[in-house]
């Protein structure tokens, strides 16, 4: 059986190998006749260009592998249908989910390894991709600073800041509001300052030139101070954290994103579920590798050809389902991770039923 493992695995994987060179090929082709002129009217070189795709290639692999992998399954399982080798592996009592085995375990180790590379080498790749692009097909660059701030700290105060520049750790023209509940808010504090400073060191806010006005029984009491200490939960990195996109950043740093816009109040459900529905999507390679080798491993008059489209109908539908579940979810109260996995498990039950109807 190892060689029998051995030789239907090198079919599968020579041809996943070939389909998804192919498919990166054409995607490069069409994306640089839609960009050539703007790299050339930017004066951009050869190397900026190579550059760029490079690091573009990690972002298309996470595309489609998938589709590759449907394409490998419905090629070498139908080569195999096809010459009537499948025919003779039955007839030598070998079942189908045998002869899937090696292929599935190979959709498995792809899945965990896709895991890795889409929620953290991907997002190191597009922070290179995005900085090309920004300067050479349109855009001002990268910055570090983010003007007219409006933040919710926690749930009752609220942090507002004209002028935030990343470099020095220090903002300009800031507000800092307290209030008593959500229900019916009623202004606390209030603090007024013309600059605020991280302190790397303390690991605190700092205000310079402020007012604080504090309501003591319904009158407002206000001082000044030429420096003070405030406490804030979001520290200079969860506010730098706020001008990159979500694109680059690696699932962790996702997840600690959420966690802070989520502590000032925000309804942070629907990027939860996006979140987790990041986790499930590589494991979409297990779901159509089933589909594919259930499909192909039946020989049919039609040929291939039926097979593919039969394959491709279903992978589409599992496509739709998935930005449909997720838009479900968004409005009943069920469990984030339920919904982000929720098209996975659905066709995984239907894929494991298709394999079991078509194991004789």
């Amino acid at each position: 059986m190892k060689l029998l493992d051995i030789y239907i695995l090198r079919q599968f994987v020579s041809t996943l190998f070939f389909a998804v060179c192919a498919l990166i090929l054409i995607f490069i082709v069409v994306d640089l006749v839609e960009h050539l002129d703007d790299f050339i009217d930017k004066k951009a070189s050869t190397q900026v260009i190579i550059e760029f795709y490079v690091n573009y290639i990690p972002w298309m692999l996470k595309l489609l592998v998938p589709i590759g992998m449907l394409v490998a399954a419905l090629f070498s399982i139908g080569k195999l249908s096809n010459l009537s080798e499948i025919i003779a592996m039955r007839s030598g009592g070998i079942s189908l989910f045998r002869l899937m085995l090696p292929i599935l375990f190979f959709s498995i180790v792809i899945s965990f390894g896709q895991l890795y590379f889409n929620g953290w080498i991907i997002p190191e790749t597009n922070k290179r991709k995005v900085a090309i692009e920004q300067q050479y097909l349109g855009g001002s660059g990268s910055s570090t600073t983010l003007s007219n701030l409006y933040l919710r700290d926690t749930p009752l105060r609220t942090l507002i800041m004209e002028y935030y520049n990343g470099s020095n750790k220090q903002g300009t023209k800031v507000t800092v509001e307290e209030y008593s509940d959500e229900i019916h808010p009623r202004m606390m504090k209030r603090i007024d300052a013309e600059t605020i400073r991280w302190d790397s060191i303390a690991q605190q806010w700092v205000v310079m030139d402020c007012i604080e006005r504090v309501n003591d029984e319904g009158v407002m009491r206000s001082q000044y101070y030429s420096r003070k200490n405030i406490q804030l939960k979001m520290s200079h990195h969860d506010i730098m954290q706020l001008q990159r996109s979500p694109e680059e950043m690696n699932l962790d740093e996702v997840k600690q994103y959420l966690t802070v816009v989520s502590q000032g109040g925000k309804d942070v459900r629907r990027q939860l579920i996006d979140y987790y529905g990041q986790y499930a999507f590589p494991f979409s390679n297990v779901i159509v590798v089933s589909f594919g080798v259930a499909f192909a491993s039946v020989r049919r008059r039609n040929g291939l050809a039926l097979q593919i489209a039969a394959a491709m109908i279903v992978s589409f539908v599992y496509l739709v389902f998935l930005k449909i579940g997720q838009a479900i979810g968004y409005s009943y109260a069920l469990d984030e991770a339920i919904v982000g996995w929720l098209p996975n498990i659905v066709f995984f039950i239907v894929a494991l039923i298709t394999v079991w109807r078509t194991r004789s």
